[in-house]
Parts: structure tokens; sequence; C-alpha cells
């Protein structure tokens, strides 16, 4: 039986029995819990483990307008999702079940811009879970490294780097929050010490109407070393990528909220 998680934005069973029963009876092996609101004590983390094992072939999220409005929900799906992204890849498919107006995907998180979105009394979503379930993953191409490592009494650090490529320096900005620590090292692991290349804080980097800020060093970075930043506070977004002083650099934004 394929293997699907189901996480569920509210507390009601009988949503999440109706869900499961509808699973089963596609001989889709369901399980999941209820989600935690909790962005102080990690919450989002609780699910990590299963997302990532790689007979978990589907993510199901039920939704409503409710939880979809609040933007804490929203950052720790953000945050869950690119914890399962960089373990993973980005080729696990995601499925919102939702009650309410439909929204739009483009109005997600930038994690979430690959999944689907039906509404949740749609009779055609046994059909899709199914036919979702039973694709083999995609193998999603992307330039860079991107992981995330959480832990309370850590905090929250954000792993980056190039994937074939190499940056001649690099940066990390965030809107809506602040950055107090950054490192050089490895990738897969943060490190215990670096040696840091002429490193920049308070970069100001404006994206639209959104001002960005950023910290940044020299180090060259190739596919196995990586830039690692910690961040204070819940992002709407992030901005990374090589370092560069033109106006026209290019840079990765994820919108988290």
């Amino acid at each position: 039986m394929k293997k699907i998680w189901i996480t569920s934005l509210s507390s009601d069973a009988t949503k999440v029995q109706k869900i499961m029963a509808m699973a089963q009876k596609y001989a889709l092996d369901a399980n999941g819990h209820f989600w935690m609101d909790d962005l102080k004590k990690m919450a989002w983390l609780g699910s990590r483990e299963e997302l990532i094992k790689n007979d978990t072939v589907l993510w199901l999220i039920l939704s409503s307008d409710t939880e979809l409005a609040s933007t804490s929900v929203r950052y720790g799906l953000s945050m869950l999702a690119l914890s399962m992204q960089g373990a993973r890849g980005h080729g696990v498919p995601v499925i919102f079940l939702h009650e309410g107006q439909m929204p739009s995907i483009d109005t997600l998180p930038s994690p979430f811009r690959g999944a689907e979105i039906y509404a949740i009394d749609n009779p055609a979503v046994g059909a899709k879970l199914i036919a979702k379930a039973n694709m083999p993953l995609k193998k999603v191409p992307v330039d860079y490294r991107f992981d995330i490592y959480a832990m309370p009494q850590l905090g929250q650090w954000f792993e980056v780097g190039p994937v074939e490529s190499t940056w001649k320096g690099v940066m990390f900005g965030v809107s809506g929050a602040e950055i107090d620590a950054h490192g050089v090292g490895p990738s897969g692991k943060l490190p215990q010490k670096s040696v840091l290349e002429y490193p920049m804080q308070g970069l100001k980097v404006a994206v639209g109407d959104d001002e960005h800020t950023a910290w940044a060093v020299h180090n060259q970075l190739d596919g196995s070393s990586s830039y690692y930043v910690r961040v204070q506070g819940e992002p709407r977004s992030i901005l990374f990528g090589p370092l560069a002083e033109a106006d026209d650099a290019e840079v990765y934004i994820l919108k988290l909220q």
C-alpha cells in the first residue's frame, strides 16, 4: 500500500476520519496529525520524520480559509515543506483539500508553488489521490541547495549553497525578521567554527516594495560547502544567492507567509 501523510490544520476529527476512510477505500495507507500552531516550540517539526521517509509518497493538507489566513500557520507549513524538500528534493507531491473559497496556488507560500489544490467535497478527489500516489516521484532540478536546522535550544538556521556552479561570495537576507549569526562550512552540518572572508552585515536589498536586510561573506562556495545563517523571528520572505555588486545580481526569493 502506498503511504500518504495527512496534515489537518483544524481539529475536526470527523473531517479527518472521512478523508482517511476514502484513502483506505483506494488502498492508500493513510496516517497523519492535527496541526499545532506553536512556532516558539517549533511544533511543525513533529511531522518531519514521517514526511522525509522515502515510502511516504504524498503529503495531503486539509485546509480552510481560517487557517490559511494565519501567518503563523503559513510560516510553519513553509518551514516543514522546506525541511522535507531539503531532505528529499522538490518532487514529493503535495495536495491541499480546501474548505471555503478556493485560493490560487500563487497566493500560497513559495514552497507550495508546485502543489495542487482541490475542494474537499470534489467527487474526483479520490481518483486524484490514487493517481498522484502511484506516479513515480519526479526529480525537480534547482540551481541551489537549501535546508533548515531547527532546534529550540539552537534556534532556526538556514543552509544555502550552489548545486554545480561556484559562488564567489554569498548573501542571505530576510524581511520582517533579524539575522544574528552566520558561518561557512561543509554542506549538511552546522559548522562548529568557520573562517569568514570579509563578512558584511546590515545590507539593504529592495525587491519590489519589500526591503530585506542581508548578511554576506566573500567565501567561495561549491557543491560541497554552504553558508549558514541563524534567523530570529519569522521572516515574511527570504532572499539568497551569489554575492554580486551589480543591481541585476541573480538572487532567489522565497515567500514564507
